[in-house]
């Protein structure tokens, strides 16, 4: 058994929708990425790329890489499961917290848990998404952006 951890943060900038574990979700603001923004795939695909002793999603899609301009993070995810079942680890399970003062996340969650389950091929049963703000302390909590964080559990195949 392996355990990872994963975090990411973007800021905030003009737009309106964000895309938080694969789920657009009108908003009075975007998220500034190369990619579509989603810090909770990114946090999710560092976990599963730290447990199974890999580098890090900038190592796989760089920033500096116009293949992946915009690229939605659900295919991002299925190329982490491509990498880490190629190195002989399943998932196990997943637990993450976004970190955002607003937009509220709770209608959303199913939704992202449901996105987040295809996108790596897994029961969503597996899968754990919270929210929380920070109490309007600190960036995410003055609405400057969102973070996310997650662990997981991976298993080496037998």
């Amino acid at each position: 058994m392996r355990i990872g951890h994963g975090y990411d943060v973007h800021r905030f900038c003009d737009g309106d929708s964000i895309t938080i574990g694969g789920e657009k979700i009108p908003f009075s603001k975007g998220l500034l990425a190369h990619s579509d923004g989603d810090v909770l795939a990114h946090a999710i695909a560092d976990s599963l790329l730290g447990a199974a002793g890999q580098r890090d999603i900038g190592y796989f899609f760089p920033d500096n890489d116009n293949r992946f301009k915009n690229i939605s993070s659900m295919i991002l995810l299925t190329e982490v499961k491509k990498i880490i079942l190629s190195v002989g680890y399943d998932i196990e399970n997943i637990d993450s917290t976004i970190i955002a003062q607003a937009p509220k996340m709770m209608m959303h969650i199913m939704a992202m848990r449901k996105n987040l389950a295809d996108a790596l091929s897994i029961d969503i049963d597996l899968i754990n998404v919270k929210a929380t703000t920070e109490e309007k302390l600190g960036f995410t909590g003055r609405g400057e952006g969102i973070s996310a964080h997650s662990v997981c559990l991976l298993k080496k195949k037998v």
